[in-house]
């Protein structure tokens, strides 16, 4: 493209979101770099070309490395399973924490309100475990709770887009997910995607984990939590 094109990205060199585009920090930059003066077909075209080669990227990479499994693994051996997300990160810690819970007993999100980070530094034990999502610009709370948890004898599992972000140090386990995108955000379709792989391994690999399922189903029958009586059989 020429320098002339209203389409052409004047700040990215290539057409990955590598190198010179992981310089663009905030979502003001990205706005201005990726999606400003676009066409909407073409900014469309260049979103689900970037979403189909991030999440295959994503999927080829947990096939390989066994990341996912030993993330799991750490999981299903705790006695107590912590899960944190702040900023947007919160609503991926929110989806594993929802997965698990319903499989597992002993899961809790430090949400800072109903469940403070420092009733949970308060009393860590050496059989518990932290799933951490940490994701750039990296919430320094974030940083701050992985830390101490590790420091008072906790695991710790970071979900993170880069293998030299903050906690990567002291993980148990890092597992990478590709957040590249041709928007102004980041994108989130592999941060899902590996959510919902981690809680489906933990979840095969977990005893009990058919007992609680079937017992939760029975509950949510007696309290009619559905419209359609008919899907909480199924």
């Amino acid at each position: 493209m020429s320098a002339t094109d209203p389409d052409a990205d004047a700040t990215e060199t290539t057409g990955t979101d590598t190198g010179v585009d992981r310089d663009l920090v905030s979502p003001s930059q990205r706005f201005d770099a990726r999606v400003q003066r676009r066409s909407g077909a073409v900014l469309r075209k260049r979103l689900i070309s970037q979403e189909l080669e991030s999440l295959a990227s994503a999927l080829r990479t947990f096939a390989e490395d066994g990341s996912i499994e030993e993330a799991a693994a750490c999981v299903v051996k705790a006695r107590r399973r912590f899960i944190l997300g702040t900023g947007k990160s919160f609503a991926f810690a929110r989806l594993l924490a929802s997965d698990l819970g319903a499989s597992l007993s002993q899961v809790v999100q430090i949400d800072g309100t109903l469940t403070p980070a420092i009733d949970i530094l308060t009393e860590v034990r050496d059989t518990d475990v932290l799933v951490v999502f940490s994701f750039r610009r990296y919430r320094r709370e974030t940083a701050d709770i992985g830390r101490a948890f590790v420091r008072a004898g906790g695991s710790l599992v970071l979900i993170t887009d880069s293998p030299d972000g903050p906690l990567a140090d002291v993980a148990e386990v890092t597992v990478v997910v590709p957040t590249q995108s041709a928007s102004y955000a980041d994108s989130p379709t592999a941060v899902a995607s590996a959510t919902h792989l981690l809680a489906a391994l933990t979840t095969a690999s977990a005893k009990g984990a058919r007992r609680r399922l079937q017992e939760r189903d029975r509950v949510a029958s007696e309290l009619g939590l559905y419209t359609d009586p008919d899907q909480e059989s199924r």
